[in-house]
């Protein structure tokens, strides 16, 4: 019984370590973006991409991973993208210049395609309660570790430069490797799914156009040949991905993402929702940030360092925990349909208090903490609402289709919100105006999914 016991306790800690170091490591970056910027003589929109590359990548990357791992292949799935983040690291510590930097970001965001494979694993070993608990609690260590990434990076980046944080980020992936080697287990049920190639490249580049516009419309000229080129360029590749994926499904193939599934009654709700918030998280981690750091030449900023940054986001990661327990609590007694407007509500409420005060560190701190408590009732609340809705042999799928909603929408909130601040002319104004236009997209969320569940029962 005791040996039982402790190879499911290590078998947990593996995944949670799996989940939460590749969380850290993906979001080493975002306190050194002013620093990059300055380093390597760039503008912050181009800087941003450290974190952006990493994203896109995870988006492209999910669900080919899901699909991958969703049978017999599943514990050669993790360790080889293990490895991959592992190469991406390493790289990202060798000081080669913008370039490298980024395309190391970039390998590292494979990391983040694990997510759905730890919680396809956890269905495999767990039941019941202690299968909800799990579920919530890896659903959330992805935000939580984004938000430890950031204090890490910060103090590193403080004494040790950007390759000390990197290479800090490699001995951590090296280890969450022995971990999988040792405790993974080693049979899965089931027979690995095909995966659509030509619809992963359809993703990835049509998001890469999409957000090159994006990040740089204001530089270059909104209505510049080159904007509008990738503009249309990225809408075209993600409604070729669309129309492929449809008839792909159509001829009785295997799409990348079941979009019929995704569209489901009870699925559509968690679906919108979480790219909604995730397009608000990023956009908030990413204006506090560069609030910390702006040093007040253009009406607001703290003039912080790189490890105060970091430290601003402390609540955030111990909020998201804590918030996910408490929405557990509130799901039992109440039914879980009610975590994700309520989740919505209290991160706008954030970004309200933002907008309305930002003078000093500790209002930034605050602010923090109440989105992350918004952050993790709504995240946690996901795998609750979408895996009862689903077959046990798409659970990988649907949750891996999740994951890529939120990444594209952290990928979007991350080149978006600083895009907004040079839109609203980069002044206080334009803080609150970004601030604020990110909380009344939580508040549509927060009304539309009442209605869309209301019109569900009828």
């Amino acid at each position: 019984m005791t040996t039982a016991r402790s190879k499911d306790r290590w078998l947990f800690a593996t995944l949670a370590a799996v989940t939460t170091v590749t969380a850290i490591v993906s979001s080493l970056g975002a306190p050194l973006v002013p620093s990059i910027a300055s380093r390597y003589d760039v503008p912050i929109s181009t800087a941003q991409w450290i974190l952006t590359a990493t994203l896109i990548t995870a988006a492209a990357a999910t669900p080919a991973l899901g699909r991958w791992g969703s049978g017999r292949l599943r514990r050669p799935v993790i360790l080889g993208a293990l490895g991959v983040v592992l190469v991406g690291t390493v790289l990202s510590v060798v000081p080669l210049g913008i370039g490298p930097l980024i395309a190391g970001r970039a390998l590292q965001g494979v990391g983040l395609a694990l997510s759905p494979l730890t919680m396809a694993v956890a269905r495999d070993v767990w039941s019941g309660d202690r299968l909800a608990s799990r579920l919530s609690l890896l659903s959330v260590a992805t935000v939580a570790g984004a938000g430890l990434g950031y204090p890490l990076t910060g103090f590193l980046a403080e004494y040790a430069g950007v390759s000390g944080a990197y290479a800090f980020g490699a001995a951590l992936v090296a280890i969450s490797l022995g971990l999988a080697l040792r405790h993974l287990p080693k049979h899965a049920v089931g027979v690995p799914q095909a995966v659509d190639l030509p619809s992963v490249a359809l993703v990835g580049a049509g998001m890469v156009c999409t957000l090159l516009a994006v990040s740089e419309g204001e530089r270059w000229g909104w209505l510049s040949a080159p904007v509008l080129l990738l503009a249309a360029g990225g809408i075209g590749l993600l409604a070729g991905w669309i129309v492929r994926t449809v008839g792909v499904a159509r001829r009785g193939g295997q799409p990348l993402v079941d979009l019929r599934l995704a569209t489901h009654p009870g699925v559509l709700g968690p679906n919108v929702v979480g790219f909604v918030l995730a397009f608000a998280m990023y956009g908030l981690l990413t204006v506090v940030v560069l609030l910390v750091r702006n040093d007040g030449s253009d009406g607001w900023g703290l003039d912080r360092g790189p490890l105060s940054a970091g430290l601003v986001l402390v609540p955030y990661a111990l909020m998201s925990v804590g918030g996910s327990r408490v929405a557990l609590r509130i799901a039992r007694r109440y039914g879980a349909h009610v975590l994700l407007p309520l989740g919505s509500t209290i991160f706008a409420s954030s970004l309200v208090m933002l907008t309305l005060e930002h003078d000093t560190l500790t209002l930034a701190l605050v602010a923090m903490a109440i989105g992350g408590l918004g952050s993790g009732f709504t995240f946690s609340s996901l795998p609750m609402l979408i895996v009862p809705h689903v077959p046990p042999s798409e659970t990988g799928s649907a949750m891996a289709f999740n994951q890529l909603l939120r990444y594209l929408g952290f990928a979007v909130g991350s080149a978006a919100s600083v895009a907004l601040l040079a839109v609203y002319g980069g002044h206080e104004a334009a803080f609150r105006a970004t601030t604020l236009t990110m909380a009344g997209v939580c508040l549509v969320a927060a009304v539309v999914v009442p209605l869309g569940r209301r019109r569900q029962r009828r």
